[in-house]
């Protein structure tokens, strides 16, 4: 067996919450369970018992829980937890409302702000009753074109306390993106920053906003957060009002919580692949909250006494994740702009600076800042750290070696890996089982995932296979928005196999009980009829200094698949002859011959969505001269134009 990266030492299991669980759940049921690999294997085995400890051990706030922990129906889709729960999901994110501190926040180096949660319910409180003011009823849509900045956690909680749904999509996102986006759900409420900062440079938004807000005749009020101070937008006439008067001045009106069932929607949460119009994926409170309750404290160790940072957009779901950690009473620590600027390593800046705890990135995150050769752990303290936190694509094993050479020795790695479709994770670390560099620790808690090969059955450890899902979890979707009949959402997750969830990916169990995605599904390469994920030739390509980052299709040639590849490379280097073979032979030698691409072209810069992945479907359409209808989903559609009618691809 390969020796770890890191194994949490015995004093260290014992203060976690997962052992307290663990031990707690064998003293209940009278079982043992010697290890994650043993509790997984009981959670997926008594799902009832499982979710119920749960909802128990992390103390979820409800008028009731109920007696049923499910409907009992056997439809996947048709199948909840819960029933006859009644609860409110913004009560639980403001369980304290004390001097403790609830948000700090950063905008690059431009501005910074902090909340405590008394000042942070009180902010809650007075938004919630100006939208009830508004004649927002539960069921209504609430809308955020907005920056990852206080005021927006501050307009979801508000929004989702009296019952409406939330729906957000970030600044950078142009006018037609945000109108996909929200002209489908028909937001009453539209909530915008003025701009945003990136690359200390600000952005003015407000022409952005005014054309969007045209588009959406649904919209009755703009409200707008004034981050660049770039003022109102103009052209909107009466709707438009800014935050600080939209929120009211005076004493603070009392913050009443209504009860709503389980599956009471609270959110609509937008797909960003790039083949159509973005997918309206609805999820509801209880689910979100008791999935993200469980990740939060028993698969990150989450406590009170963290601070816990996590890099993303409001575009992506890991904005929803980390806003939960609320639930979990600790401090969350927001940033907005760039992670590279006004220093390269700014964002560990904020760790010394706030006692960070938690520190949640992207892979490509990661390996940037190994190639770019950034050091933390000779620059910075980072006394408290503890966990790094990484997901958003697979982690290569020399990225995963370089956290504990570069950033700290002694911390948890947890890789994730789930979704906006579950707005939570099917694999996740956790706090007691050792770190391998090529792999996730394991299959998250209650979630009974498998890999199937083509006749639905399940592959052996060690094979690669469809990643499924074949039991119930209570984070699974509501449906998709206007999917009346569920007709969309049934063709989504459950066409692939009968009754069982087929999430897209690819990828297979290994022996440490881990878990290895090689990619998504839809993008494996399949030259001469053997499936091969991309993940395993980044994983390679990745060890050669020149390349800064890859993207492998296949390309429908003489009746079979050829696999293609191309690279983007450091400043001032070019692709010769000789690169060419070092790089197939890297593949060659450390994957298998059939992963050796048959052409590799070196293109200036690599696409990606603006969650920061990779897509390979784009580049797919590109080289085989298909539409691509979602082009606002990317960071810069214009990339895509190096992989137009290139002449070495009819040769």
């Amino acid at each position: 067996m390969k020796k770890p990266l890191w194994s949490p030492s015995e004093g260290q299991i014992a203060q976690t919450n997962l052992y307290r669980l663990l031990h707690k759940i064998e003293q209940e049921q009278h079982c043992s369970l010697p290890g994650m690999p043993a509790l997984w294997e009981w959670s997926v085995k008594n799902p009832q018992a499982f979710w119920n400890s749960v909802w128990d051990f992390c103390g979820v706030i409800a008028e009731t829980k109920g007696e049923r922990i499910t409907n009992g129906e056997k439809r996947f889709e048709c199948h909840h937890y819960f029933p006859e729960a009644r609860l409110n999901f913004a009560e639980n994110l403001l369980r304290r409302q004390d001097g403790r501190l609830a948000l700090v926040f950063w905008g690059e180096d431009k501005v910074q702000k902090t909340y405590t949660y008394k000042e942070l319910f009180d902010a809650v409180a007075r938004v919630a009753h100006a939208l009830k003011e508004l004649k927002v009823v539960p069921g209504d849509r609430v809308a955020g074109y907005v920056a990852n900045v206080p005021e927006t956690i501050i307009a979801a909680l508000a929004t989702i306390s009296i019952g409406a749904i939330w729906s957000s999509c970030s600044p950078d996102f142009g006018a037609a993106g945000a109108i996909d986006r929200f002209g489908q759900v028909a937001p009453k409420v539209l909530f915008a920053v003025d701009g945003y900062y990136y690359k200390g440079k600000a952005f003015d938004n407000t022409n952005k906003i005014t054309e969007v807000v045209n588009g959406l005749p649904s919209v009755e009020k703009l409200v707008i957060i004034p981050y660049i101070e770039a003022g109102l937008p103009r052209g909107i006439g009466k709707r438009v009002t800014d935050f600080a008067t939209f929120s009211g001045k005076g004493p603070v009106p009392p913050l009443e919580f209504k009860k709503f069932p389980f599956n009471h929607p609270i959110y609509i949460l937008f797909t960003s692949g790039t083949t159509g119009v973005p997918k309206c994926i609805v999820h509801g409170a209880g689910g979100t909250l008791l999935q993200h309750l469980k990740e939060h404290q028993l698969h990150c160790n989450i406590t009170p006494n963290d601070r816990v940072f996590y890099f993303t957009t409001c575009s992506w779901m890991m904005w929803n994740w980390f806003t939960s950690v609320l639930a979990s009473e600790a401090t969350l620590l927001l940033y907005d702009g760039s992670p590279l600027h006004p220093r390269p390593d700014i964002l560990f800046d904020y760790a010394d600076a706030w006692d960070m705890t938690f520190f949640g990135t992207s892979a490509k995150y990661l390996d940037m800042i190994s190639k770019m050769e950034i050091r933390p752990a000779k620059t910075h303290r980072l006394m408290t750290l503890r966990t790094v936190g990484v997901t958003g694509s697979p982690l290569s094993p020399e990225t995963a070696t370089s956290v504990y050479k570069n950033i700290k020795k002694d911390v948890h790695l947890n890789v994730f890996s789930g979704g906006t479709d579950i707005v939570s994770c099917f694999m996740i670390g956790n706090p007691i089982s050792p770190v391998f560099s090529s792999e996730m620790q394991g299959r998250g808690l209650g979630m009974k995932v498998e890999f199937f090969n083509s006749r639905g059955k399940p592959v052996a450890t060690g094979e690669q296979g469809d990643l499924v899902c074949t039991q119930t979890f209570p984070s699974q979707p509501i449906g998709f928005w206007g999917d009346a009949s569920g007709e969309r959402y049934h063709k989504a997750y459950f066409e692939s196999f009968p009754n069982v969830w087929c999430h897209g990916d690819w990828g297979e169990v290994t022996k440490n009980h881990g878990v290895v995605i090689s990619g998504r599904a839809d993008t494996v390469l399949n030259p001469g009829g053997v499936r091969i994920g991309t993940a395993e030739i980044y994983e390679q390509v990745c060890t050669v200094k020149e390349v800064l980052e890859s993207v492998a299709v296949g390309q429908q040639w003489n009746n079979d698949e050829r696999v293609l590849l191309f690279v983007a490379l450091a400043e001032g280097v070019t692709l010769t002859e000789e690169l060419v073979d070092r790089i197939k032979r890297v593949i060659r030698t450390n994957a298998t011959p059939r992963h050796v691409p048959s052409l590799i072209l070196q293109v200036p810069a690599i696409p990606h969505t603006k969650n920061g992945k990779i897509t390979e479907i784009a580049v797919k359409c590109m080289i085989h001269g298909k539409e691509i209808k979602n082009k606002e989903s990317l960071e810069d559609a214009s990339v895509l134009e190096y992989f137009k009618d290139l002449p070495q691809l009819t040769q």
